[in-house]
């Protein structure tokens, strides 16, 4: 245990055991059709529901603040002019092309052998790139030699990039990850990761809780491929979090503001909402429309301004993510919850269940 009240800010006190087969491989049959674990934070008690049963939570006059980022099926496969195989991943495909022109566009490089600056990549579909930096941890600036946009040129070729932690037997029926791995009000291209607390939302349960006068509000994160990265220092202060592009538009800072100033519960879908909201109130005193990079870092210890409730999936071990979800509703409580998890056989990570912290 740390100082400061007795916060724990030992790496170690934020792991949990997870047997293997609760790692979920593929979405659930529908949507809305999730395990929900509800995590009372004011009573201290955890209930077990279905999602689509996420509206007896809620109640009108909330605002429901999603991520409306989309996946870019940013992974390539290709091959050196010397033959060997090489596959890309494009970290940063929201950026603009004639940013991507000028700098090239960053990409996580695999290959047998070190790529080198000049070597020329032949993609599928004919297309090429060419490696205009020194590999630097596995990255390196590459410049795609095309005509069209590179969203385009992802749409046509590309494939959605899926967590390291999914890994298809050959018994698994195929998946259509392309819509499953993408949240129905999806519409900003930029992601290179889901924020999968939105995976669960179908659009009628969406026009069901308008109905109900749950209102909503959007907001953009582009999920990057660092909130797959370990923490590497056993002092939990110590880590140097990734940056992502964020942008919360002048309509959604005054539906956000207007909540807040009214006493109305703003819900965070996802932890990149948490992420993106706090980070802006941070960053200009207050939320105010805002765009640029984000390494909003939360953990047990912050002060949440913005957000007073979450939906959320259950995070790997000693993660980002599991520190900022003790942050908000305590270590203890959350690792309880989570071996309640594991008891009940809930599915863990990205096409997992989902759990609303009240």
């Amino acid at each position: 245990m740390g100082g400061n009240g007795g916060i724990a800010y030992h790496l170690r006190d934020y792991s949990y055991n997870l047997p293997e087969e609760l790692i979920a491989q593929v979405p659930s049959s529908t949507r809305e059709a999730s395990r929900l674990l509800v995590l009372d934070r004011s009573r201290d008690v955890v209930e077990h529901r279905c999602f689509n049963e996420v509206s007896r939570y809620l109640r009108p006059g909330d605002l429901l603040v999603v991520n409306d980022t989309r996946v870019v099926p940013a992974r390539l496969h290709g091959n050196k002019e010397t033959g060997g195989r090489v596959e890309l991943l494009v970290l940063d495909p929201y950026k603009s092309p004639e940013r991507g022109e000028a700098e090239g566009y960053r990409c996580l490089v695999k290959a047998a052998k070190r790529t080198k600056p000049g070597s020329v990549i032949e993609l599928e579909g004919g297309e090429r790139a060419k490696v205009l930096t020194p590999l630097n941890e596995g990255k390196a600036m590459v410049r795609f030699l095309s005509s069209e946009p590179l969203l385009t040129l992802l749409d046509r070729i590309g494939e959605v990039p899926l967590p390291p932690y999914i890994r298809r037997d050959d018994g698994i029926a195929p998946v259509n990850d392309s819509a499953s791995y993408q949240t129905v009000y999806a519409s900003s291209p930029g992601a290179v990761a889901a924020p999968t607390a939105g995976l669960h939302f179908s659009d009628a349960m969406l026009q069901e809780l308008k109905e109900g006068g749950i209102e909503q509000a959007r907001v953009t994160l582009h999920v990057g491929y660092g909130t797959f990265a370990p923490i590497r220092v056993e002092d939990i202060r110590d880590h140097e979090m990734h940056s992502e592009y964020v942008e919360v538009s002048p309509k959604a800072s005054e539906r956000i503001g207007k909540a807040r100033k009214e006493g109305r519960r703003v819900v965070a879908v996802g932890t990149t909402v948490v992420r993106t909201l706090e980070w802006v109130a941070l960053k200009c005193g207050a939320l105010r429309p805002y765009s640029g990079l984000c390494n909003h870092y939360i953990y047990p210890g912050y002060r949440f301004q913005m957000v007073d409730a979450m939906i959320t999936n259950f995070h790997l071990p000693q993660s980002t993510l599991l520190l900022l979800v003790s942050a908000f509703a305590g270590r203890e409580r959350i690792l309880k919850a989570y071996g309640e998890a594991i008891d009940n056989r809930y599915r863990f990570f990205s096409y997992g269940d989902a759990m609303l912290i009240l």
